[in-house]
C-alpha cells in the first residue's frame, strides 16, 4: 500500500472517531458559544469550541514536531 493511501485511511479513521466522539458528547455545544435564535432561522457561531480545538491541535502538532 502506498503512503498516500495509508495516509487517506487514516484521515478517515480519524474523522469517524471525531465524527462519532461529537455525536455522543457536548464537545460542540461549549458554555460562550454564540447561538442566536429567531423564529424561523438560528445562528451558531462555537467562538470557544474554535479556540480550544486550535490550542489542543496546537499542542498536538508540538509534540509531533519535538518527537521528529
Amino acid at each position: 500500500m502506498t503512503g498516500l493511501g495509508r495516509l487517506l485511511m487514516l484521515a478517515g479513521a480519524v474523522l469517524f472517531v471525531l465524527g462519532v466522539l461529537l455525536q455522543f458528547t457536548k464537545l460542540g455545544r461549549l458554555p460562550g458559544d454564540i447561538v442566536i435564535k429567531r423564529e424561523n432561522a438560528t445562528f451558531y457561531f462555537p467562538i470557544v469550541t474554535s479556540i480550544v480545538a486550535s490550542i489542543v491541535l496546537s499542542l498536538i502538532f508540538y509534540v509531533i514536531g519535538k518527537w521528529r
